[in-house]
């Protein structure tokens, strides 16, 4: 300890706002550069290392093998499969000195085909797994909570060829696999969730996540076994309705009605109907929101839900990627007068609102209208006139207005029925920490990646692309693992296994530290040992709390009476002799590394 390079802080960072990020920072694990980006210090390192460790141990276990990328990479490849534009603002761009365009790598999906195809080119070469461990860069606009999401992050990214699709299947299957070793091996409780492609394209996807209080990933699981990312919830569709005995849709005054709670007290007071209560159910609320393409375009886009829902940005924004998406300005508004603010109704928007040529010749809505599908044709509607303080009372959808298709952009709420019929939805947050795609062919296509087949005929490559948060894994288990004095890591994962304590004046207690110290390390058993002269013991015991050792053994005033304290990191403390320390330590030490 006392040539360790370390120092420990008493007080929380300013800018940290979880404990993951506040204990690794004061224990000497990390230190802040900039926003999101962060210096590793020796003790994380070598928690880092064993995270690592593990994961390539696992990534071998499936055959796969080993290569490493730079970081800093050619336009080029990332422009032909349309990633550079797609990418958005995340994505770090920079030139050389001849201007010639660059990138950080946010992952390497491109240079992987690349590699593959300048080596490859029989089915007889494959299948294939390629892997890396190594440093990915993203340009987070507001990076949080340390290490979960930062600018500069360490991801194991793995890539699987095939010449068919059976062959991707076995990919995948030995990949999920090898990530439930991994997150078991890891001490890392997980719930692997069907996900949304996004940039990254494919066809199945599923994340595992650690569920956390702190985690920016909702999901959602029933008791019947159902899992799935907030984004990628498919709403149950209900059945038409018929409308041959619906009463036409009339308009009636509705002032001072802008939000859907005056809208609904009205009704019941002037236009109640007989059966029951309008609720905020019965009413189609039109959300206005502008979405904006890589390109900087920007368009409207209304999605229509029923009343007692909310628009989910990140739900509407899986649905509509690459484009970003934010509610419309008051610009966005000027444009288009037709739109009255908070008595907006279908009349006006899609197939029935006005219409513009695009640039391929075809007429279409000037402004895309798209509904929940919930809102399936018979449902009859409150929603607006397009006339201030007016609203349409029994608007039937497929009768009297229409959309250009639909959208799953409406909040989930805890108690909605899973779409495959297993029971009510709850919901919980996690943090992502790995995510599988079958990719099937568009980076083999965009990239010319083929190989001829056993009938000697040009075959594309099926592709499958599989990642592990390896710096969030590290702060996920600090998440996990940690009281009100400090970290409490995993025996697998910690830096070390045995905190040894010298406490007292003598140089005795010195002498048995040391011999223990030996001891330990040549029987293989990783200790740090406090061997600070001048510190009191107080000061060292908070240190040994914050740096999360699993044990903790004290050579102490009990070296007087021939004992020395054992005392695991959560648990009581015991006295042992001074000759079964060593082997009563290596004997704990085993059985916590024991699975």
């Amino acid at each position: 300890m006392s040539s360790l390079f370390v120092r420990t802080l008493r007080e929380d960072p300013a800018e940290a706002e979880v404990a993951s990020h506040k204990l690794l920072v004061r224990a000497g694990y990390i230190r802040r550069a900039a926003p999101g980006i962060y210096s590793w210090l020796p003790l994380g390192l070598r928690v880092l290392a064993k995270i690592e460790a593990i994961v390539r141990e696992e990534m071998n276990a499936i055959g796969g093998q080993e290569v490493h990328f730079p970081a800093l990479l050619p336009r080029e490849p990332y422009e032909a499969t349309g990633r550079w534009e797609e990418y958005g603002p995340n994505l770090f761009r920079l030139q050389d000195r001849k201007q010639g365009d660059y990138l950080l790598a946010p992952t390497h999906e491109e240079m992987f085909t690349l590699l593959v195809k300048d080596l490859y080119s029989s089915y007889k070469d494959l299948p294939a797994i390629l892997y890396q461990i190594q440093t990915k860069y993203r340009d987070e606009a507001r990076p949080r909570a340390g290490l979960i999401r930062g600018r500069e992050f360490v991801m194991k990214d793995s890539y699987s060829f095939d010449v068919h699709d059976s062959g991707l299947e076995e990919a995948y299957q030995k990949h999920r696999d090898a990530y439930e070793r991994i997150f078991r091996r890891l001490g890392l409780e997980y719930v692997i969730v069907s996900a949304m492609s996004g940039a990254m394209g494919g066809s199945r996807s599923e994340e595992f996540l650690s569920p956390s209080p702190i985690g920016e990933d909702t999901f959602v699981r029933s008791a019947g076994g159902y899992a799935a990312n907030v984004e990628a919830v498919v709403t149950p569709v209900p059945e038409a309705i018929g409308y041959d005995d619906a009463p036409a849709a009339h308009v009636e005054d509705t002032p001072d009605t802008p939000t859907i709670e005056t809208l609904v007290a009205f009704a019941n007071a002037k236009h109640a109907r007989p059966d029951r209560e309008w609720t905020a159910a019965d009413t189609l609320k039109n959300v206005v929101l502008a979405l904006t393409q890589p390109d900087g375009t920007r368009e409207l886009l209304v999605v229509g839900l029923p009343g007692d829902r909310e628009v989910d940005l990140k739900r509407l924004e899986a649905a509509v990627a690459p484009a970003e998406a934010e509610a419309a300005s008051e610009e966005d508004f000027k444009k288009f007068p037709e739109l009255v603010k908070g008595y907006i109704g279908p009349q006006a928007l899609g197939p029935q609102g006005a219409r513009v040529e695009g640039e391929d010749g075809e007429k279409r809505s000037a402004v895309r209208y798209l509904l929940d599908p919930r809102v399936v044709p018979g449902t009859r509607w409150i929603t607006g006139a397009n006339e201030p303080g007016r609203h349409v009372f029994d608007l039937v959808a497929g009768r009297d207005f229409t959309a250009d298709g639909t959208i799953e952009a409406a909040e989930v709420r805890a108690g909605d029925e899973a779409p495959d019929g297993s029971g009510p939805l709850e919901l919980a947050r996690g943090i992502e920490m790995g995510h599988i795609f079958q990719l099937g062919r568009k980076y083999a296509d965009a990239l010319g990646l083929k190989v001829l087949d056993e009938n000697g005929k040009q075959a594309v490559v099926t592709m499958g692309s599989y990642g592990v948060g390896v710096t969030r894994a590290l702060a996920a288990l600090a998440e996990a693992n940690h009281d009100e004095n400090g970290l409490a890591w995993p025996a697998q994962i910690a830096p070390v296994h045995v905190h040894l304590v010298a406490t007292g004046k003598g140089t005795e207690v010195f002498e048995a530290a040391e011999q223990i110290a030996a001891g330990l390390v040549d029987a293989g058993v990783e200790v740090l040992y406090d061997d600070r002269p001048k510190v009191a013991p107080g000061v060292k015991f908070k240190d040994a709390e914050l740096l999360g050792a699993p044990l903790l053994v004290v050579v102490g005033k009990g070296l007087a009476d021939g004992v020395v304290e054992i005392r695991p990191r959560a648990g009581e403390a015991e006295q042992i002799p001074v000759a079964d320390v060593v082997q009563q330590t290596i004997t704990r030490v085993e059985s916590l590394l024991t699975p």
